[in-house]
């Protein structure tokens, strides 16, 4: 018999919990994504995640740490060479990725690649530089809709973004020139996680709004993860978010997008009150992607009070079988310079109605301590030349 039939798994993406020993080898000195939101803002109301041990893993101004956390509480440090979505979420199921992928942040993309894609996709390319989505298209959308170049640029992740307005570029060919973009840089000095499909709609500046029709060619990954051998014994694994995207599918059985991080518990919630057996797998992109890049620490706290409403009400529905974890995939401080993300230790919550009590778990040197534990409550192998340990058994 499993210890928990269910497991909820939710990646609150880009919660650093402080920088790890390395960290300078990637140029962050000091970074703190929660510690440094507390410390900027006047206020931070999270009775949910404080009584889960949060406050108990960083110092937190406004929230103190509790005696007697109602869970378990923890830090796990990454052990791939790297800092991105990817890389954190590949690890967590099992992988460690010892090359980094390339980001282009400050340089734009190679002008090699630049005329490879425009020798294949037919269209002259426009952009080419680290730009906001919202703001690269009141820059170079009425040029592209005009001419039918094509709006190429990167962020501060490893990705390589093309714009194309629905009735003038058309879905169909947006997509074929991402599948173009994906062959190309499979290279490895060109390889980037993901391509990225951004379609919009409007005809001129201030009217520009991205649609729904976005799509993801993400690399996949490039081992046996958790999550396939998990499918593999028949068991459930339920998708929320980007998870699906990041993971191309793989030992996904339901996927389920979000529009939000709001609607990802939302939705997350909803999977709680139905009959399954096996992996709710979670990413809550928003803290990351609206408020980490975009430096704005009020935005991101706000965002962490808004899940921890949220959480409050997952914990009222989960089941005394099943087992709740919370980590994160990064850090993305945002009180550093820059727009990048920041090599960060990540908490690691665990909690189940079951549980006696909670306290403090060893730190460990890698976020795969998460798929294995997973693992093993299913009663699954780790797939070979998977890493990481499970804590299962310190879970009482």
């Amino acid at each position: 018999m499993n210890r928990f039939k269910r497991v909820f798994l939710i990646v609150m993406d880009s919660l650093g919990v402080g920088e790890m020993p390395d960290s300078a080898e990637f140029g962050d000195v000091g970074v703190n994504t929660l510690g440094h939101i507390s410390e900027a803002v006047d206020s931070l109301v999270i009775p949910n995640l404080q009584k889960l041990g949060m406050a108990n893993i960083t110092h937190l101004k406004q929230v103190p740490a509790v005696q007697q956390p109602l869970g378990y509480f923890g830090k796990l440090c990454e052990r791939s060479k790297g800092k991105d979505t990817m890389t954190g979420h590949w690890e967590m199921m099992g992988l460690e990725v010892t090359k980094p992928f390339q980001t282009f942040t400050d340089t734009g993309f190679p002008p090699e690649l630049i005329r490879e894609l425009e020798n294949r996709t037919g269209h002259k390319v426009i952009g080419n530089k680290s730009a906001s989505g919202t703001e690269i298209l009141d820059e170079l959308a009425e040029e592209e809709i005009a001419t039918g170049h094509m709006i190429v640029y990167t962020s501060a992740d490893s990705v390589l973004q093309i714009c194309g307005n629905e009735e003038t570029f058309g879905l169909e060919e947006l997509y074929r020139c991402c599948e173009i973009a994906r062959e190309l840089t499979l290279k490895d000095e060109w390889k980037v996680g993901r391509v990225i499909a951004r379609p919009y709609v409007g005809r001129k500046k201030g009217e520009f709004r991205r649609t729904s029709n976005r799509h993801d060619y993400a690399l996949k990954p490039f081992g046996t993860t958790v999550l396939n051998a998990l499918q593999r014994a028949g068991l459930d694994v339920i998708s929320i978010g980007k998870i699906n995207d990041i993971f191309v599918g793989e030992g996904i059985t339901e996927a389920h997008k979000s529009n939000s991080s709001v609607h990802g518990m939302e939705q997350t919630i909803e999977v709680a009150k139905k009959e399954f057996h096996g992996l709710c797998f979670v990413n809550l992109v928003d803290f990351d992607a609206l408020w980490g890049h975009r430096r704005n620490p009020s935005g991101y706290a706000q965002e962490i009070e808004k899940f921890d409403v949220n959480l409050g009400l997952l914990l009222d529905t989960l089941r005394e079988d099943d087992l709740l974890i919370i980590t994160a995939d990064h850090g993305n401080d945002p009180t550093y310079r820059g727009t990048d993300h920041t090599r960060e230790k990540v908490p690691l919550l665990a909690w189940s109605p079951s549980m006696d009590g909670g306290g403090e778990l060893p730190e460990e040197d890698t976020f795969a301590v998460v798929g294995a534990t997973v693992a093993e409550n299913f009663q699954v192998e780790m797939p070979e030349g998977t890493i990481g340990r499970s804590v299962l058994s310190l879970l009482k």
